[in-house]
């Protein structure tokens, strides 16, 4: 409309600004480790109380 750059230009852009990561490094930042583990830590342990629930109960 006001012939800017596309949303895809601005984004290839900004990464390539970005340094790359280092070797080993697969989150850019700490929120996005804290989430991905809070997430898996919680299906975990969603799913072994849902077992011992179940186990108490008697459910085959």
């Amino acid at each position: 409309m006001f012939h800017g750059k596309t949303i895809e230009e601005r984004i290839a852009e900004r990464q390539a600004g970005r340094p790359s990561l280092r070797e080993g490094k697969h989150f850019e930042h700490g929120p996005a480790r804290f989430i991905f583990l809070f997430v898996i830590v919680f299906v975990v342990v969603g799913h072994l109380a849902g077992l011992l629930v179940l186990m108490a109960l008697g459910v085959h």
